[in-house]
């Protein structure tokens, strides 16, 4: 019986060594192949990363700010036109002011109240200091927008109700006032 055990074993030895080799070699591929899909994964997810920082980045670079008061124009005791002054802040991109008379507006003007919700207002623009022709809102200007109210209901005094303003890139200023209770025809709201 060993005799015959022997003879079967005799001519295998090298077999064992040749198996050891392809397993070894399967298992550094598999390595190989799950390093490269780690690897994918961490660049596209590094690019993510960048694109979110991008975006963000444009996001703050765009912001406009109100530059001093917003007043109402009261007629009848309610508020029918609201004016305020609006500039770009220092190293930011223009922020495109095309009004809304034209049909081409970019930047959006809502409203809101207790009572009601309007997505969009009629507007207009006039430049108060400006180099150019444009209507681009550049970080050294200044443009005044006059907000037309008077198709919203009735804007009382102790009413409080919040423009707004939408850019097409950037954050939105939203601007919320409260009418006094002592009214004139021009009210510096607050």
């Amino acid at each position: 019986m060993r005799v015959l055990a022997r003879r079967i074993n005799e001519g295998q030895q090298g077999i064992t060594g040749l198996e050891t080799a392809i397993i070894l070699i399967a298992f550094v591929i598999v390595a190989s192949v799950f390093a490269y899909v780690v690897l994918s994964a961490g660049l596209f997810s590094a690019q993510k990363a960048k694109e979110a920082v991008y975006g963000g980045m444009e996001e703050t670079r765009s912001t406009i700010e109100i530059k001093g008061d917003v007043i109402a124009k009261m007629e009848s005791g309610r508020v029918t036109m609201v004016y305020f002054t609006v500039g770009g802040r220092p190293g930011n991109e223009p922020v495109d002011f095309t009004d809304c008379s034209t049909g081409n507006n970019k930047v959006i003007i809502s409203f809101s109240d207790q009572i009601q919700q309007l997505p969009t207002v009629n507007w207009t623009m006039q430049k108060l200091n400006t180099g150019n022709d444009d209507n681009l809102l550049d970080h050294d200007e200044l443009f005044q927008i006059t907000v037309d109210l008077s198709s919203t209901d009735n804007i009382s005094p102790y009413d409080t109700f919040t423009l707004e303003v939408k850019p097409p890139v950037g954050a939105v200023l939203p601007i919320e006032r409260t009418v006094p209770a002592r009214v004139s025809q021009y009210v510096n709201l607050y």
